[in-house]
C-alpha cells in the first residue's frame, strides 16, 4: 500500500467517511493480496450507503485512480463476476 491522499468528501460524517475510507482499503486489497468475496461485499454496501448516486461513485472512482492507479470499476466488475463456492480470495492481477 503506497501512502496517497483518499478523496474525501467534507460534507460526510465521521462515520460515513470511514465506511468510504474502508471501502477503498478492500479495493485495494482486491488489488494487492486478494480479499474475501463476503467482507468486499459488505463494505461495499457501506460504501454505497453513503455514496447513493452512480454519478458521485463514477467521480470517487477517478480521484482514486488517479491517486492510486486501482478503479473502483474494475473491483466491483470483478467482484460481480466472482463465483463465491470457490472459497479463493477476490483479486485482481495486474
Amino acid at each position: 500500500m503506497q501512502n496517497y491522499p483518499y478523496p474525501i468528501d467534507m460534507d460526510w460524517s465521521m462515520d460515513e467517511t470511514i465506511k468510504v475510507v474502508d471501502f477503498f482499503a478492500a479495493v485495494e486489497e482486491v488489488y494487492e493480496t486478494g480479499i474475501d468475496a463476503s467482507a468486499f461485499e459488505a463494505k461495499y454496501k457501506a460504501f454505497k450507503s453513503v455514496v447513493t448516486s452512480i454519478s458521485e461513485e463514477k467521480q470517487l472512482d477517478k480521484a482514486f485512480a488517479s491517486q492510486s492507479g486501482y478503479s473502483i470499476y474494475q473491483a466491483v466488475k470483478a467482484f460481480k463476476a466472482f463465483d463465491k463456492k470457490t472459497g479463493k480470495k477476490l483479486k485482481i492481477s495486474q
